[in-house]
């Protein structure tokens, strides 16, 4: 699909500047905007990375104290070998694999959880400066509006470069509101995620409140 977008945007742009097809060179209008920048600077993407690197921070927490679990019942075993009867040992053994799986399988989930999280949250923002760009060129009179990264932009005047005015513009649309909106985003889909874990009943209490 993006590619297809891609080969889309090259072919217009093409298709104007040399088949001289109307609109005439005179009124055409045209912008360039880096997505990536627009992301990175927007009050929406700060927000869910805060919110996301403070939860991600609980996660890790979690997983501390499960490897120190681990280590617990590993020096136990160690310690009191001599004592400690066949039976009990073999079940210290099997416990510590049990929860050494399950370490590494809460591990691997939680870093496949924040991907996806990651993304949904982009997404979602791409939707919104998406929509916010389409307006601006119907407002502004523009006859393309091209990313910059994506189309392989080589050259393009500054004043064709709209980038900061989006970031302005989309920042300033209800900041509180639209920080709020996000925060629910976050806080929605970490608990969504994080649900089959233990401490998910705590954790989605604490930001409901």
């Amino acid at each position: 699909m993006n590619m297809m977008k891609n080969i889309l945007t090259v072919g217009v742009l093409s298709f104007y500047f040399l088949t001289g097809a109307s609109p005439a060179a005179d009124d055409v209008k045209i912008g360039v905007v880096d997505f990536q920048k627009i992301i990175e600077l927007s009050n929406s993407c700060k927000v869910a990375q805060t919110e996301i690197n403070k939860q991600g921070k609980q996660m890790e927490a979690d997983l501390n104290d499960r490897g120190v679990e681990i280590e617990d019942i590993k020096k136990m075993i160690t310690q009191e070998s001599l004592v400690m009867s066949k039976e009990t040992r073999e079940e210290k053994q099997r416990e510590m694999r049990i929860k050494i799986y399950d370490f590494k399988a809460i591990q691997q989930k939680y870093m496949e959880d924040f991907k996806e999280l990651k993304n949904q949250i982009i997404s979602r923002i791409q939707k919104e400066i998406v929509e916010l760009i389409q307006d601006i060129a119907k407002k502004e009179g523009y006859t393309l509006i091209v990313e910059k990264r994506i189309a392989g932009v080589v050259y393009a005047p500054l004043s064709a470069d709209i980038t900061d005015a989006v970031i302005q513009i989309y920042n300033s649309q209800s900041p509180q509101s639209e920080s709020k909106k996000t925060l629910n985003w976050v806080n929605n889909d970490l608990c969504r995620l994080m649900i089959q874990y233990e401490n998910a009943s705590g954790f989605c209490d604490k930001n409901r409140e």
